[in-house]
């Protein structure tokens, strides 16, 4: 008899968001283990951005209902303000209203043996449990990040829904898949009552069929072959950044280029001297331009460091190959968290200049990964010196690769593999 799971996810094609990798890649590579996935979505108008071209990876033997939700910042807000109590627990709180029905009607249609959701959105949380508590189904819990951590969520009153919704869902939930080894540890210190089979890492991973497409294949093989030599170089960070202290705020980073600069390490865009080596900056989809772009245009780097808007996905891995190296901005705030494009990073084989918390787990995995030029995100004395040593290694050829048999094991059909496992538990129930 064929094992179904039901897979309650916000994110999903269309949605562009690096969590709708993570789902995507479940529902693509399960089958291959025995479990057959059913997909309960949100309709796309809710999504902030959409990338079409996901909606290729997808399967059509997949069952997938995408149940209306509104965005209540976009949809119900007049003159950009609206009602707190329509965006409790978040602003796509109105997707559990056709959710929870559209549940129950593919529970009844498909009699599938478990229910997975997954967080960020908290309303997806919301939505597993009253499924799973209706239906007697056990519930997987898939926590892609802390629901609270540091300082956030910033509003009192969220936070404190959100530490009783955690309560609810950590203790309900049959199980709970995490993405680090680092927040496995927050949760169990959280909750040190709950036995130790509670907890599951699963990391976010790589899509490696997509690395093998003939065009991304292609221009891996040309960055890999092309001359080393070079003292034009272009280093890239992908995805957002913040101007909180020990965040990913690159205030120290762009501090550390003023200093090369002066120092004649790096060229100024203005001169027209053979030394010093030609860098320019990308940095694409911060989700905080404005505040970006005035940390770069008071240290006057705006023609070397330039702000780039959001690419469809697969443009964005092909973006990482024709640079020279990437950039990844995580501090001491996230040490418990590893951006999922952290192993695309390694998979592309590009060389990382990582700014990251010592004790980190992003720290661990480049580590363990064989990439070896990190600094401390806030240190602008270490991150001078290590930018210099690995600019200047680069443009003499000596830069060295991540080594691909040390990422393989971070691909997302491993994940499926392991999350299968789990499922493999409670299919008798």
């Amino acid at each position: 008899m064929e094992k179904s799971v039901l897979m309650i996810a916000y994110h999903y094609p269309p949605a562009q968001a690096s969590g709708t990798h993570r789902t995507l890649g479940f529902s693509k590579h399960l089958p291959r283990f025995g479990w057959h996935p059913l997909i309960l979505s949100a309709h796309p108008m809710a999504f902030e951005q959409r990338d079409s071209s996901t909606l290729s990876q997808t399967s059509p033997d997949i069952p997938v209902i995408r149940a209306f939700a509104l965005d209540t910042a976009r949809h119900l807000a007049i003159k950009g303000r609206y009602a707190r109590i329509l965006a409790l627990p978040d602003r796509w709180s109105s997707w559990l209203l056709s959710a929870i029905p559209a549940g129950l009607w593919m529970i009844h249609r498909h009699r599938p043996k478990v229910i997975w959701s997954t967080y960020p959105i908290a309303t997806s949380l919301m939505i597993g449990r009253i499924l799973s508590r209706w239906s007697g189904l056990p519930w997987i819990v898939d926590l892609r990040d802390p629901m609270v951590i540091g300082r956030h969520p910033v509003d009192p009153r969220i936070r404190n829904l959100f530490v009783t919704l955690e309560k609810k869902v950590v203790h309900e939930c049959d199980r709970m898949v995490v993405t680090t080894v680092g927040l496995k540890n927050l949760m169990t210190q959280r909750y040190p009552q709950l036995p130790e089979d509670k907890w599951q890492v699963i990391a976010n991973g790589y899509e490696d069929d997509l690395f093998n497409e003939p065009d991304i294949a292609h221009a891996m093989a040309c960055s890999a072959s092309r001359e080393q030599r070079n003292n034009k170089i272009t280093l890239l960070h992908s995805g957002t950044l913040y101007t909180g202290h020990e965040e990913r705020n690159p205030a120290s980073f762009l501090d550390a280029l003023v200093d090369l600069i002066g120092l004649g390490v790096i060229r100024h865009p203005h001169e027209v001297s053979t030394s010093g080596i030609d860098l320019r900056v990308i940095f694409r989809a911060t989700g905080h331009d404005a505040e970006i772009n005035a940390m770069i245009r008071t240290r006057h780097l705006e023609e070397m460091v330039l702000l780039q808007p959001t690419l469809p996905y697969k443009e964005s891995l092909m973006e990482m190959m024709t640079v020279e190296g990437l950039l990844l901005f995580q501090g001491a705030a996230f040490d418990r968290m590893i951006p999922a494009k952290l192993f695309e990073y390694l998979r592309s084989g590009r060389p990382v200049f990582a700014l990251v918390g010592e004790g980190g787990d992003s720290r661990k995995i480049l580590d363990d990964c064989g990439a070896s030029h990190c600094v401390p995100l806030e240190d602008r004395v270490a991150i001078r010196t290590g930018l210099a040593s690995f600019l200047k290694a680069f443009a003499a050829g000596h830069i060295l690769q991540t080594p691909l048999e040390r990422v393989q094991k971070y691909s997302r059909r491993e994940g499926a593999r392991a999350l299968a496992e789990v499922l493999d538990q409670f299919q008798t129930r």
